[in-house]
């Protein structure tokens, strides 16, 4: 687990797919990653998939929902992909519809990148549409830069630990 001032990021589990779902059913959320909601019985099967680790000995997926400790509710999701060989993580986040505009993915982003600079990770990355300034608020604050590379359609934005 981690923890900032208000939130606990909790390693994901199966049993956090149905609260999830009802947090990411808006789908308003996939306007800059595409797709739509997926159903319960969809996200408990991602969670399995995510829960049993990447097939990959080499990478590792870390998984983590966001509750916010005065609400006792889950408002959201952050994820690293760290890849073991390159030193780097890639890291996401999402906060539910009804959660956002209250420094949740910001503080949230914060504490994973934080935590993330106790690892052997020399590298944190994270992928933002152009036209989702929320989301570079976040990245900014986690103290990523943007670069000049673009990857599906968005921006590359990276922090080198020390």
């Amino acid at each position: 687990m981690i923890s900032t001032a208000r939130l606990d990021l909790l390693p994901l589990q199966t049993e956090h797919a149905a609260e999830m779902a009802e947090m990411l059913a808006d789908p308003a959320l996939h306007a800059f990653t595409g797709g739509t909601p997926l159903s319960p019985e969809a996200l408990l099967a991602r969670y399995r998939r995510l829960a049993a680790g990447s097939p990959d000995p080499a990478v590792r997926w870390l998984n983590w929902v966001i509750r916010l400790r005065d609400e006792d509710r889950l408002t959201g999701t952050v994820q690293a992909t760290i890849a073991q060989a390159e030193g780097s993580a890639e890291i996401a986040w999402i906060v539910g519809t009804r959660w956002q505009r209250r420094g949740i993915a910001r503080e949230a982003a914060q504490g994973l990148v934080t935590w993330l600079a106790t690892q052997p990770v020399r590298t944190v990355i994270a992928h933002v549409h152009p036209d989702h300034h929320a989301s570079a608020a976040v990245a900014t604050s986690a103290g990523l830069t943007a670069t000049d590379e673009v990857h599906d359609g968005e921006t590359r934005w990276r922090l080198r630990l020390p």
